[in-house]
């Protein structure tokens, strides 16, 4: 008698997050499921992988990619009733994806046809539900198709086609699935997608509630709608000593704290105060040997953050990792963690006199106050460094800085005025200023710091930025209206993103 092998009987079905290879895959069920609408293109799947990987899932049988899901995070109060699905996806590329959000909004369900009646769907839903009560989230909302109607659009109106659907009358391939897996009407939106000529452009609004979200306290301070930041305009000072540095970083640190800042920003190169303490009068020696107070600057900031409760971004330090020197701006969190952005376009004069090397990659930093970044001094002068940073969920991006003369300082400025405009997104700057002699390529700071913000926010501020006086030391204090940039980046009026052609171009980070 032949030996009977359990593992020759077995069906392998695995729900998997989606990977980029999966792309053509899901071009061809896309083509079977929706035949008159235009296919993803791969940047647009990449977009979808990159912002939110978690809410985009397949199902995988027997080998082969059956079904899919794709979904993203949104704060559903900031859009009208009347919203469709182009606004809701942000033309299918979840730009507005917001990680803070209180709803998973169900951008697209789709089962190969050929393996339909294998309840693929409900593995689907029930993925995203796990997600939802997981993430702690309200809802699942969902404009579903109705491409049933198609055939009855001669003989009723939608809303008659959506009750007789409900009544169990008559059958719709989405809806009826959409019901059976625990999702209530709401409404019929009319316009809502209007290439899907099986629906002839209605569908339904729909909800899953979540019955175990708990409003938690700490969960309603996840999102601030609004930020203060602290601006450090530094005078460059001789320093006798690593303590006399410290306290006057503590100065600025604890006044941030008295105002109730979320984040300090100091400026780039910051410890520069201390070259005449390694080899003065020779600053090309001395660069190189700042990062022998790597450690103490390091443990000096990190107890400035803990003990008086702010972020601090600690403008730029050089600091040498394996064997190369780098021009690092570190952030110091208030919860005691750390993280670090290397300067990405290093000056030529940074290089000449100093050795220092250039970082390769684009961070992007968790904060209580949400996620941001930094780019150090002349980075905000390149576009794709804020564009990457922009696509990961960065909403505010810190620019420490330092300019030899006004010239320079204005490239600076005009750039962040640029990028906080096309990316609608806040940048906070921080510069150096005074005259600090003998040390060649900063020797001489000049600086207006500020605050730049997209050009619609400007209006409502008075038409313009908000800024530091000239070049003296002191320090400015703005809040940052988050919930206002959110509100923003939906309206129609403010489309710099939406109207960008990213089929013109593409980006990458390569590391």
């Amino acid at each position: 008698m032949t030996e009977i092998r359990l593992e020759d009987f077995e069906k392998q079905i695995i729900v998997r997050p989606m990977k980029l290879s999966d792309y053509d895959a899901l071009v061809e069920i896309q083509k079977q499921c929706f035949p008159n609408m235009r296919p993803w293109k791969k940047e647009e799947i990449k977009s979808h992988i990159e912002i939110f990987p978690e809410g985009q899932i397949v199902v995988e049988y027997e080998g082969m990619i059956v079904a899919s899901s794709s979904s993203l995070i949104v704060n559903f109060e900031l859009y009208t009733r009347h919203h469709d699905w182009i606004t809701l996806t942000n033309h299918g590329r979840i730009l507005n994806h917001d990680p803070l959000g209180d709803t998973l909004y169900g951008m697209e369900i789709m089962v190969d046809p050929k393996f339909r009646g294998m309840k693929l769907a409900r593995r689907l839903y029930d993925a995203r539900k796990k997600l939802v009560v997981e993430r702690n989230l309200q809802r699942i909302i969902l404009g579903g198709r109705i491409p049933g109607y198609a055939a009855h659009v001669s003989e009723m109106t939608a809303r008659e086609y959506v009750d007789k659907v409900m009544q169990k009358v008559l059958f719709d391939p989405v809806l009826t699935i959409q019901i059976a897996n625990g999702f209530v009407l709401k409404r019929l939106i009319p316009n809502y997608f209007k290439a899907d000529q099986e629906s002839k452009g209605f569908a339904t609004f729909l909800e899953w509630t979540n019955l175990d979200y708990v409003a938690k306290e700490e969960k309603a301070l996840s999102f601030k709608p609004s930020v203060r930041v602290c601006i450090v305009q530094m005078e460059m000072r001789e320093a006798h000593s690593f303590k006399e540095f410290a306290k006057a970083c503590e100065f600025f640190v604890d006044a941030a704290s008295e105002y109730k800042s979320d984040f300090v920003i100091f400026p780039e190169g910051i410890t520069f105060q201390l070259i005449n303490l390694i080899h003065p009068n020779k600053s090309d020696l001395g660069a190189r040997h700042l990062s022998d107070f790597t450690a103490q600057y390091l443990e000096l900031f990190t107890d400035l953050a803990v003990k008086f409760n702010v972020n601090i971004v600690g403008g730029s330090h050089l600091s040498i990792e394996n064997e190369k020197l780098y021009n690092i701006a570190y952030l110091f969190k208030r919860d005691g963690t750390l993280g670090k952005q290397p300067k990405l376009q290093v000056a030529p004069d940074e290089s000449r006199w100093w050795g220092v090397n250039s970082g390769n990659k684009v961070e992007v930093f968790e904060t209580d106050c949400g996620l941001i970044s930094i780019l150090v001094g002349s980075d905000i002068e390149f576009p794709e460094a804020a564009r990457i940073a922009l696509e990961r969920g960065a909403r505010i991006i810190f620019v420490p800085f330092a300019a030899e003369e006004r010239y320079a300082h204005l490239r600076i400025r005009n750039c962040a005025q640029a990028r906080a405009i096309e990316n609608q997104i806040y940048i906070v700057t921080a510069g150096m200023v005074g005259i600090k002699p003998n040390v060649r390529h900063f020797d001489i700071r000049y600086a207006q710091s500020g605050v730049y913000t997209p050009a619609e926010i400007s209006q409502m501020r008075g038409g313009g930025p908000a800024e530091c006086p000239p070049n003296v030391e002191t320090v400015m204090f703005e809040e940052l209206d988050l919930a206002l940039l959110r509100k923003m980046r939906i309206s129609e009026a403010a489309s710099q993103r939406e109207r960008r052609r990213s089929e013109l171009f593409r980006l990458a980070q390569i590391a």
